[in-house]
């Protein structure tokens, strides 16, 4: 039996009375059906996630992939290695290592658009939107997009899912107060710190993240979603695949879990107030088998939860 998630209100910081509330609407229509995608946090790959996009891609003898490991400078041998995986696995798979010029080349957007699945190979993601942002195959992945091919990706392939596209890059590392005996990054939740730049916008209404609680990257996400409290955040650990279906839901499958930020409803300082801070953050910590309804029409649902009883109580 699924049970209720529980959605854990987090305060950061009493906001201050110059604070306002995020001005959009808390949910919107559902777009039109598309394919799905399959967001990896990177690390390995448990056996199931790629058997789930092989199956959403139509399955052994029926799905057509293409994968695309620009992300890498090594991604050559690595894209080769993810299509011979898949190629195991009784599918058609085909690496295409390209260039910007190559992009717009009639072959290779007529390879694309006999795909039933896209693959995005790990490394940075800033070379995959720098190759393919733009181009034709661009236009093409999201004409099968909406074709109900499915996408997925890992590490740098999940980054370039969302619209807003984090670049792993920060403007004031350690924020006012840099300690000097640390080279952490993302030390601080704050504004105009976290570089985002344009992703594929295969998801819309979510920032995604990476390799996330073994990375702690929090702070980023965070930061983030209270710069743009009309997406929601989602960080997707190790070993871990957020799954969208074909009209938006959401679940997670894998080793680990996935977290979410959604600062819709949330109070958040105003622009040029220090520190950054909101109240009414929702966050909720999804483990495998868990569903998410985005758009709010469902409440989170995780397996083996039980009521938390002591809420309300001082």
């Amino acid at each position: 039996m699924r049970a209720l998630c529980l959605a854990v209100v987090v305060a950061l910081t009493a906001c201050q009375t110059s604070g306002s509330s995020a001005a959009v609407a808390p949910f919107s229509p559902r777009e039109a059906p598309h394919g799905a995608l399959v967001i990896v946090g990177g690390g390995p790959r448990p056996p199931e996630i790629r058997q789930r996009f092989v199956e959403l891609a139509g399955g052994a003898g029926k799905a057509n992939i293409v994968v695309f490991a620009m992300a890498s400078e090594d991604g050559k041998s690595s894209g080769e290695e993810e299509a011979a995986e898949l190629r195991a696995m009784g599918v058609d798979a085909q690496s295409l290592y390209l260039t910007r010029a190559e992009a717009d080349a009639d072959s290779n957007v007529a390879r694309v658009a006999r795909a039933t699945g896209i693959w995005f190979g790990g490394g940075d993601q800033s070379r995959l939107t720098g190759v393919l942002k733009g181009t034709r195959i661009e236009a093409m992945m999201h004409q099968r997009f909406a074709d109900r091919a499915v996408i997925g990706g890992t590490s740098a392939g999940a980054a370039v899912m969302s619209a807003v596209m984090l670049t792993g890059d920060e403007r004031h590392r350690g924020g006012d107060r840099l300690p000097s005996d640390s080279s952490d990054a993302f030390l601080t939740i704050a504004r105009d710190n976290v570089v985002t730049v344009p992703g594929f916008g295969f998801i819309t209404n979510a920032v995604v993240d990476q390799h996330f609680f073994r990375r702690k990257r929090h702070n980023r996400l965070v930061s983030v979603v209270l710069e743009h409290p009309e997406l929601i955040g989602v960080g997707i650990d190790e070993s871990t695949a957020l799954v969208v279906d074909s009209v938006g839901k959401w679940s997670v499958i894998g080793a680990s879990a996935a977290i979410v930020y959604d600062a819709r409803r949330s109070t958040i300082t105003a622009p040029g107030v220090k520190p950054l801070g909101a109240t009414g953050i929702e966050m909720s910590v999804l483990p495998p088998g868990s569903s998410y309804d985005p758009e709010g029409f469902a409440r989170p649902a995780i397996p083996g939860a039980t009521v938390n009883t002591l809420r309300g109580k001082p």
